[in-house]
């Protein structure tokens, strides 16, 4: 019998998170992406969850590029970053817990 192993969900980060510009995108999974040149650091928020903010540092330019012109951008996303380090941040606009 095959059991599904799932990873446990990633901390928040414990500091603000650095501003990079979001711009919506056509994609199922995908909700918005940016990108900081001074940093090289991209910044992915997924539709899905609790649509948090993962940044990830060391993506050149031209890596975005090909990430935010993909045909599938959720497919580009699992064949090139997904493994890659990232810090995550909670939604700006997602509700405060109580």
């Amino acid at each position: 019998m095959n059991k599904k192993t799932t990873t446990p969900a990633a901390d928040f980060a414990d500091y603000p998170r650095p501003q990079i510009a979001l711009q919506p995108v056509e994609s199922n999974q995908v909700g918005a992406i940016g990108y900081d040149d001074d940093t090289k650091t991209m910044a992915v928020q997924f539709k899905r969850g609790a649509r948090a903010i993962y940044h990830y540092p060391g993506i050149t330019r031209e890596q975005f590029e090909a990430f935010r012109d993909a045909e599938s951008i959720g497919t580009h996303f699992g064949e090139h970053f997904k493994a890659a380090k990232f810090e995550k941040f909670p939604c700006e606009d997602a509700p405060a817990a109580d």
